[in-house]
């Protein structure tokens, strides 16, 4: 009887340790292969996860000079749970930081994560990161992992080719490849192409040892991954033109835009004023992008793309060639010059298009925005002006006007072309007739456009009635990859004839007696251009287009000028007649002229040219 008792004591005290046994066994396999937690802290002690940053692709222009490289730059990391027995007086002598800049970075690595790598200090040169390479064994937990840095050969295309910056949770969410402490593109090229820069970020794993010094490779290298840096852009733009267009708007506010109509590449694209990219970059973006932000000038916005303006008489040429395609109007229309409809300058009456075109004369153009609006379809002018400006609206879009062209540069405007919902909500339906709105016909009312649309107007023209989506990557990466879209050709569905009356208009009024850009005149190069004076509550703002030579023309241009007194021909033609003579001839022979527009500002009243006389 009591050795049965003992018997079952003995079984129950066997099940008991067996249990426990048991149990620490399903424990000890459940922390060390089901739960990772104390194996990533055991790693994160052995085992140090490296990320082997790409550089950036390099951006060249046209002509194949470099643009935009990388220089080598080195973040200091810190792993806050391994900081120990750190001297902090010498470390934040050694760094040159204050002791309280060193506990503010420790505290937001600590709430970052207190086991895992973060950012202590970015963006260090290799310069600095050279004076105190030696002394980086004393300070436990931190090591240094290298990555690139943006560097900008000349001042220049700063809108274009736009900056990078450290990712944000909106930038995190959108992409997973993104982490704490990565860097994108913000704006411009380095914004539109930021899959094809960025390249694919590589792994290395590291053996450490207890002072946090690399001992080795984990397993001999088996499992990192090689970094493959970014593809390269080759862009249109010409650096030389570039730069001088830069220079030339350099006091003044606007934009220069020039495009080659045979392609739609941008040729140059200068907004003004603008800033030296080497300002945002490095450790000092955050201090410098703020200042600039502030800057009543506005250096940050590019007004080529998002500036949305009155284009004023240039806008008459689309006026022209929408009624002529209508049948509203022909070639040898003529119209009174009736200052009592519109104001318009001293000049005889236009008795064609081409004249109209070279006088830039207002109620003519009146007359023939009539005749678009009104053209008789419905006896109700309150029927009839919808239906015209219907019609209208959808020639307007034809040339790339109230709709975003689309490069590939990012925040790009519309404009706007006002249709009869926007005059249905503004007047009201039924409300509203040619005559409130006539003041379009010569780009003013509540038409807007933006200045690449202008400089598209102008390759329209040059070729006669299409045009190219302007763009400004040829093509990227080692493949020579180009899109496709951009050499897709937009008809307008206008007669060629008709343009070749706009071209001969636009002629006149560089090199015939009467045209309105005389100052645009260049001995021996055929430019066609068309002024405009845009007004405004202040000074208004001064307008050209124009492309050259006249026959197989080879740039466009569109000069924007703001409150420059005097109007198109008198600030924006001459700009752009220098902007053409130097990349047709590769240098500007008419040096006093360049120097005085160079050096003016619109502020200032220029000399009038001396006149010529001509021979009888």
């Amino acid at each position: 009887m009591a050795s049965n008792q003992y018997q079952e004591r003995s079984t129950v005290i066997r099940i008991i340790f067996i249990t426990i046994g048991v149990i620490f066994i399903v424990r000890l396999a459940f922390l060390q292969i089901f739960d990772s937690k104390y194996r990533d802290l055991a790693d994160q002690q052995a085992l140090r996860n490296v990320t082997q940053y790409p550089a950036r692709g390099l951006i060249y222009d046209r002509n194949g000079d470099l643009l935009v490289y990388n220089e080598a730059v080195y973040d200091l990391m810190v792993i806050p749970r391994m900081v120990k027995n750190l001297d902090t007086a010498f470390f934040c002598k050694t760094m040159g930081i204050s002791l309280d800049d060193f506990n503010s970075r420790m505290d937001k690595a600590r709430h970052y994560s207190p086991y895992s790598a973060s950012i202590f200090m970015k963006q260090i040169s290799k310069e600095e990161y050279g004076s105190w390479q030696n002394q980086l064994y004393k300070f436990h937990g931190f090591y240094v992992q290298q990555r690139t840095l943006r560097v900008y050969d000349k001042p220049i295309a700063a809108h274009v080719l736009g900056y990078v910056g450290e990712v944000d949770d909106r930038d995190i969410a959108a992409d997973s490849y993104y982490h704490q402490g990565d860097y994108i593109g913000k704006s411009g090229l380095e914004q539109s192409y930021e899959t094809v820069l960025r390249g694919i970020k590589g792994k290395k794993i590291m053996h450490v040892d207890v002072h946090n010094r690399e001992i080795g490779p984990y397993r001999n290298g088996a499992n990192d991954t090689t970094a493959v840096e970014g593809g390269n852009l080759y862009t249109t733009i010409d650096a030389k033109l570039q730069e001088y267009a830069e220079d030339l708007m350099a006091n003044k506010r606007g934009c220069i835009v020039a495009i080659e109509p045979s392609t739609g590449e941008i040729l140059a694209m200068a907004s003004a004023p603008s800033y030296d990219p080497n300002l945002l970059v490095g450790r000092v973006r955050g201090e410098n992008y703020l200042t600039l932000l502030q800057d009543i000038s506005k250096p940050l916005f590019n007004r080529a793309l998002q500036a949305q303006y009155p284009p004023g008489s240039i806008f008459k040429v689309a006026q022209a060639m929408t009624a002529l395609n209508l049948g509203v109007i022909s070639p040898s229309q003529g119209f009174p010059c009736d200052k009592s409809l519109v104001g318009c300058h001293n000049h005889p009456s236009a008795r064609s298009v081409q004249e109209a075109i070279k006088m830039s004369c207002n109620p003519y153009f009146y007359y023939t925005y009539r005749r678009i609006i009104q053209q008789g379809k419905f006896k109700s002018i309150y029927k009839d002006s919808p239906y015209g400006l219907n019609v209208w609206n959808d020639y307007m879009h034809r040339f790339g006007f109230g709709i975003r062209l689309p490069i590939d540069l990012p925040n790009v405007k519309e404009g706007r072309i006002p249709d009869t919902a926007y005059y249905n909500k503004k007047y009201g339906s039924g409300k509203w007739a040619f005559s409130t709105i006539y003041s379009n016909s010569i780009g003013q009312g509540e038409v807007e456009v933006v200045p690449i649309q202008m400089a598209n107007l102008a390759c329209i023209v040059a070729n006669r009635g299409y045009y190219y989506t302007p763009h400004i990557v040829r093509y990227y990466g080692p493949d020579s990859t180009r899109n496709e879209e951009f050499y897709t050709k937009h008809e307008t569905g206008i007669n060629p004839s008709y343009f070749e009356i706009a071209a001969k208009g636009m002629y006149d009024v560089v090199h015939v007696g009467g045209g309105t850009a005389r100052r645009a005149n260049i001995p021996d190069i055929d430019i066609c251009g068309k002024t405009g004076t845009a007004q405004n509550s202040g000074d208004d703002h001064s307008v050209f287009i124009a492309f050259a030579p006249k026959d197989n023309p080879k740039i466009a241009v569109a000069v924007y000028v703001e409150n420059a007194r005097g109007g198109g021909g008198y600030w924006a033609a001459p700009i752009a007649s220098l902007v053409i003579e130097k990349y047709i001839r590769g240098e500007v022979t008419r040096t006093d002229f360049e120097k005085m527009y160079h050096d003016a500002t619109p502020c200032q009243k220029l000399p009038l040219p001396k006149k010529t006389k001509t021979k009888k």
